[in-house]
């Protein structure tokens, strides 16, 4: 047979499937995971009891699973299909979590890595931004050595999250994965103090900057510098490691509204004895603070201001006596700029200790080489994390990442960068930046037949009271019962019903995608796809964009016969062609009534 020449019309419509084809798109929770974590294959595998298999799901982009699964701000949650529709989402970083305590064994843990390819790489920080990239640059086969100033390794994870909601047991337990690779550290060791940042330039191939915001930032209204006065780092750090602070008083006001401060408010509380205060510009609308956060504070006798600024810290020989907060009208311009603006109300509550929840600074740890903007964030590329000097790279809190889940996606960004540029080849090309942090899905599909709101099955928390008067944990996390029942909530969304419908579509492809992709792009197709379609149309009537998957099947055949000198291309066609002779037999063809012998 000659080759055929498709018409316009099939190539159009080919075009248009493979660029309006949801069936590749990803579920709404994988799209917003920084690390693309595939949530729905993880959590169905629960449902179906196979822990080692959906702990394995999850370990192929997170080394932190257990420590994600208490601690994460899950982004994916809020853009899970459950909560758009009923606000009831799915507990997705609860059942990381259950997958990690049902099957995290050390003897499970993929410790493979590259050839050695004689390139030394320096990491500045153990954070989740410096080991996340440390593990994938040992597994291409690098050298890779952390500096941490700490004598553990863990950075933010350790000093910045109360024990109560992260058992430092955990931090250790998924941190012995880089000891395993074959990472070296240098504990105790402060680059800029201890060795220079020019001498790591010297003696490794290329350098990562991931050090954490461990400044705190302080809000200079009148009285800042009252003794009594305190930055959240210093407080968090000492309290997670003494589970006390000396310095603090029997009246604590925290300022800030993230969810820093309602750790700051919740581990001030469980200091025994004390009355909590916390003001934020923000109000309830618009805090920043997770509602799990905000809720638990309130719950455990914080006694909030949302919508009250600091105006003034009263001072008394120099230490702090109270402070007048002053009611916010608004925090943004109408561009969206931040720009608080205030009413006439005051308020002044007597305390003697102030904590400044106000977000933290990077320290410099270059001594100017690298140029620093906002909150001591370097200056980078953000498609790379490249800085201006050759071979240096910045990620985590140093790049602009503000939770933990995003320092990893930075710190895998710029390992993938570090990768490419030891190896001598570009840092952009043929490369998937979209996949390299959140993204929007194209995915559109109805909700599946039959769905209903079904209840979100909440924390196992212990009770108020009791969690109160200790840094224990205070969520127990799921019973496997309610694991499983929690997992079988999900929507499984992705689109693929013609998939559903049409049996022999799957012979050809994962989805309509995949069968037409070499029809677009070459004009290419073999005849026996266009010829397995039997006309229903089922695809089409179920296809979401009403996409004309039926309608290439046909028109193709025009093509395919056409193309074949007016016979079927297909072996064994013989039926069809005496089909074709038939039909124009006058035994076996009706003509129009109202002819001239017309018998009726």
């Amino acid at each position: 047979m000659s080759s055929v020449k498709f018409s316009e019309s099939v190539i159009q419509n080919a075009d248009k499937i493979v660029h309006e084809c949801m069936g590749h798109e990803d579920a709404f929770c994988m799209s917003r995971c920084p690390m693309s974590t595939d949530v729905k294959a993880y959590i169905g595998l629960i449902a179906e009891r196979r822990y080692e298999e959906a702990l394995k799901v999850i370990r192929e982009k997170l080394f932190l699973p257990n420590t994600l699964g208490r601690i994460c701000a899950h982004p994916c949650e809020n853009a899970c299909r459950r909560e758009m529709e009923f606000h009831q989402p799915m507990a997705i970083a609860a059942l990381k979590r259950f997958a990690a305590e049902q099957a995290d064994d050390e003897s499970l843990w993929d410790l493979e890595t590259g050839a050695d390819t004689g390139k030394r790489i320096a990491i500045v920080g153990s954070g989740p931004a410096g080991a996340q990239a440390a593990i994938d640059l040992r597994k291409a086969g690098h050298e890779v050595t952390i500096y941490e100033k700490m004598d553990k390794a863990g950075g933010m994870l350790r000093i910045g999250i109360p024990v109560y909601r992260l058992p430092r047991e955990i931090i250790d337990h998924e941190y012995r994965y880089l000891d395993k690779l074959g990472i070296k550290f240098r504990f105790g060791v402060q680059v800029g103090r201890d060795c220079s940042f020019q001498e790591l330039r010297e003696q490794y191939d290329a350098v990562l900057i991931a050090a954490g915001a461990q400044k705190g930032n302080v809000i200079k209204v009148p009285g800042y510098d009252a003794e009594g006065v305190f930055t959240a780092v210093e407080f968090l750090r000492e309290v997670n490691e003494t589970k006390d602070f000396k310095a603090a008083g029997r009246r604590i006001m925290v300022i800030g509204g993230g969810d820093v401060a309602m750790d700051c408010a919740r581990s001030a509380v469980r200091l025994g004895n004390r009355e909590v205060y916390q003001c934020s510009l923000e109000n309830l609308e618009i805090l920043p603070a997770s509602d799990e956060e905000r809720d638990e504070a309130l719950e455990e006798g914080v006694q909030c201001n949302f919508g009250w600024g600091p105006a003034q810290i009263l001072e008394e020989n120099g230490a702090v006596k109270g402070i007048v907060i002053q009611e916010v009208t608004s925090v943004y311009d109408a561009e969206g700029r931040f720009a608080p603006q205030y009413g006439e109300k005051t308020k002044t509550i007597e305390v003697d200790t102030v904590i400044m929840a106000t977000g933290q600074i990077v320290e410099d740890i270059t001594d100017g080489a690298v140029k620093q903007i906002g909150g001591g964030r370097y200056q980078v590329d953000p498609d790379t994390l490249a800085t201006e000097i050759q071979g240096v790279f910045a990620a985590g809190d140093a790049a602009g990442g503000k939770i933990v889940v995003e320092a990893m996606a930075l710190g895998r960004k710029a390992a993938v960068s570090i990768d490419r540029f030891v190896c001598g080849r570009d840092l952009k090309e043929d490369r998937d930046l979209k996949k390299e942090w959140a993204y929007e899905t194209k995915l559109n599909v109805p909700l599946p037949e039959g769905t209903k709101d079904e209840p979100r099955v909440h924390k196992n928390l212990r009770p108020v009271s009791e969690r109160i008067r200790d840094f224990e944990p205070i969520d127990a996390g799921f019973s496997e019962e309610d694991a499983v029942k929690e997992a079988s909530r999900c929507l499984k969304c992705e689109c693929r019903l013609c998939m559903k419908e049409c049996v022999m579509m799957n012979e050809y492809g994962s989805c309509p995608e995949d069968i037409f992709g070499q029809l677009a792009s070459e004009g290419k197709m073999e005849a026996v796809v266009s010829y397995s379609c039997n006309d229903c149309d089922g695809c089409t009537r179920v296809c979401p964009l009403e996409l004309p998957i039926k309608e290439i099947f046909m028109e193709a055949r025009r093509d395919f016969v056409k193309a074949n000198y007016g016979q079927s291309p297909m072996k064994g066609h013989r039926a069809v062609n005496i089909h074709q002779e038939l039909g124009f037999y006058s035994m076996y063809t009706a003509k129009a009534c109202g002819g001239e012998n017309d018998d009726r």
